[in-house]
């Protein structure tokens, strides 16, 4: 993929050139006891510091865009970048910072007209960002790897028609995922948890042909073992997959389940219990025999791969499985590589971020890269014309 310094060569110099950059400010939000809302984690607004403070040392005029929620294509003040605004104008002060995208129809629908309007600057402006004018863009960076497997109008449109390139976080999120197919240091385990089976089956697939050894756990741990036959009381399970987790237990693949669970009783009492569940529990949590076990086998890994939680960790008492499998990681000597979403969220609330290898912005775009090996914005920017 062409690189920063790609598009500053091409446009023979960034000073004084119009720049539109994607980024993925789609961060979560909170409401204040004043009643007003603020950004609750600005990971992926910190992320997207070095392209954009780059872009302006070079002199370039940027133009940020993002989008926020799924405010379905209307104007929905609930959904208002304002609060981003705020923050970035602290942290990237020049920045100028659009409305959010999806208060058009055209993002989502990837509108040949909605391009248009983006590369030509005809973009509603936050107050508090500096204007930079109606005039059309000389060129476009997207750092948007959380949204990049989107065909989205502001994700392979503008490629089309401006010199475009990757910045900086999504040539790493790119280099450092994309290369788990292909380069990972063995033994290269993945650990894979979160609610369901159907969420992530595709990657499941694709990772039991690269890695040495998959271990399962959360919600979709259940699935797995009411295929091997076990009661699972009241836990999620998902019974149309119940077949295909038949044939991939069947299979060669060396996959690690849970061996004890701790569940939540009919009676509301929390218990360790074995993998057999009787009526009335729901299995909330890894045990901590199992949290020995997939200690043992990160510990021996070379590369680790992680997605999901191992339980419900936003309740104290179904955490220690979420928390033991950060602590592993962070204990590793392995390459770690953390797959957004809720596992960046855990490993930030146990503070154990710092020592991570690789922690991705992007939960989604992250798995789907694995799973097929490439996304629509990256596709896009390496076919665009203008390279």
């Amino acid at each position: 993929m062409p690189a920063l310094e790609d598009l500053e060569q091409r446009l023979g110099g960034l000073d004084g050139r119009r720049i539109l950059a994607r980024c993925d400010f789609n961060v979560p939000l909170r409401d204040t006891a004043a009643g007003r809302l603020e950004i609750a984690d600005g990971l992926r607004i910190r992320a997207a510091l070095p392209t954009l403070r780059w872009l302006v040392e070079q002199g370039a005029a940027v133009t940020a865009c993002s989008h926020l929620g799924r405010p379905a294509g209307t104007v929905d003040e609930r959904y208002s970048l304002a609060p981003v605004a705020e923050l970035l104008a602290e942290l990237a002060p020049g920045i100028a910072l659009a409305e959010n995208l999806r208060f058009s129809p055209g993002e989502t629908s990837n509108d040949s007209a909605y391009v248009e309007a983006l590369v030509n600057g005809r973009l509603g402006l936050l107050r508090g960002a500096s204007s930079a004018g109606s005039a059309p863009f000389d060129g476009f960076v997207n750092d948007a790897f959380g949204a990049s497997h989107r065909a989205h109008a502001s994700i392979v449109g503008p490629p089309q028609r401006l010199p475009s390139a990757a910045g900086r976080l999504l040539h790493r999120e790119a280099e450092v995922l994309g290369s788990l197919r292909t380069d990972a240091q063995r033994p290269f385990v993945a650990v894979l948890g979160g609610a369901k089976v159907s969420d992530k089956l595709g990657v499941v697939e694709a990772l039991l042909s690269v890695v040495d050894t998959l271990v399962i756990g959360g919600g979709m741990c259940f699935t797995f073992l009411a295929a091997l036959g076990h009661p699972i009381g009241d836990s999620l399970c998902e019974p149309d997959f119940i077949k295909t987790c038949e044939r991939l237990l069947r299979s060669d693949a060396n996959i690690v389940l849970p061996s004890d669970i701790t569940a939540l009783d009919a009676g509301g009492t929390v218990r360790q219990m074995g993998r057999s569940l009787p009526d009335g529990c729901r299995g909330l949590d890894i045990g901590p025999g199992s949290a020995a076990e997939f200690d043992d086998v990160i510990a021996a890994a070379r590369t680790v791969f992680w997605n999901g939680p191992m339980g419900l960790f936003e309740d104290e008492r179904f955490a220690a499985g979420t928390r033991a499998v950060a602590q592993s990681m962070a204990d590793s000597r392995a390459f770690t590589v953390v797959g957004g979403g809720d596992s960046a969220a855990a490993v930030a609330q146990f503070g154990l971020a710092p020592y991570m290898d690789h922690i991705s912005t992007g939960g989604g775009a992250g798995l789907e890269l694995i799973e097929h090996g490439d996304l629509p914005g990256l596709a896009a920017l390496r076919d665009s014309p203008q390279q």
